[in-house]
């Protein structure tokens, strides 16, 4: 399965059941991203008809009934006069390093352990890269590296956001 990086796509803002604003996603974000429980994305929103605003947004893309949902921070809309009702061109990709971008052997430990895979992917990006750059920075001892994985792989799977300092 390759997957793809950006989407790209037409839709109105609109309301949840909660009464956010949202954009509703017109594709499933498993089959595109992989399945997860909610998907970490960035990207952009350009209104149709008018300049584009070129501000980024950051955010979640989760289910709200029987779609996906992206929800929009009020005081990104607030700032960029984009309001519920308009018409939008919505960019989407990924946040930070995937499951699809990891070196192999902190993939195939990740896979062992679904537990452990499904709480990487619930990572903010910022615990996801400090994880890894503390892998990374055994390159020079293999059996350290070894060490590493398997102490962040159990983290994970416990749950952890963060390693512990010693």
């Amino acid at each position: 399965m390759t997957l793809m990086r950006t989407q790209r796509f037409g839709t109105r803002i609109t309301c949840d059941s909660s009464g956010r604003a949202v954009i509703a996603v017109p594709f499933d974000p498993d089959e595109i991203w992989g399945a997860k429980a909610h998907h970490l994305r960035g990207g952009t929103i350009h209104p149709v008809g008018t300049t584009v605003c070129g501000r980024r947004l950051r955010g979640r893309i989760t289910p709200d009934g029987s779609q996906w949902v992206f929800t929009i921070n009020p005081m990104w809309m607030r700032d960029t006069g984009v309001a519920v009702g308009d018409e939008v061109i919505v960019e989407l990709e990924a946040e930070g390093p995937q499951r699809s971008d990891l070196a192999d052997d902190v993939a195939t430990a990740l896979e062992a352990n679904p537990a452990a895979a499904a709480f990487f992917d619930t990572l903010a990006q910022f615990y996801r890269k400090a994880y890894l750059r503390w892998i990374d920075a055994t390159t020079r001892r293999p059996e350290l590296r070894a060490a590493r994985i398997a102490e962040v792989v159990e983290l994970l799977a416990s749950g952890i956001k963060e390693r512990p300092r010693s």
